[in-house]
């Protein structure tokens, strides 16, 4: 499975995990909602389980998920300042929906 994570991404992650709510977790990306060919994506921390894949990003920041979910193998996490500050997470190759 593959993730790329934005730069911008990248330090909201490590934010994330640097807090105190953050102790022995990782960053999980899930799926809230699908909708035949598209899911809708969201982000919390958590620990893995067997049924889960940790990936390495370039980024240094593994990302936990589920395994042989297609809707998440290949996603992008994205973090914009403007127009105003929000995650992004698509999956290119499922409809760019977030």
């Amino acid at each position: 499975m593959k993730c790329k994570i934005n730069r911008n991404a990248a330090k909201v992650l490590k934010r994330m995990l640097e807090s105190d709510e953050a102790d022995g977790k990782m960053i999980r990306v899930y799926v809230t909602h699908l909708h035949g060919d598209h899911a809708h994506y969201d982000i919390k921390l958590d620990t893995p389980t067997e049924n889960d894949e940790i990936v390495k990003t370039d980024k240094d920041i593994d990302i936990i998920l589920e395994k042989d979910n297609e809707f998440l193998d290949g996603i992008w996490i994205q973090y914009f300042y403007v127009p105003q500050e929000e995650m992004f997470i698509t999956n290119p190759k499922k409809g760019h929906h977030h």
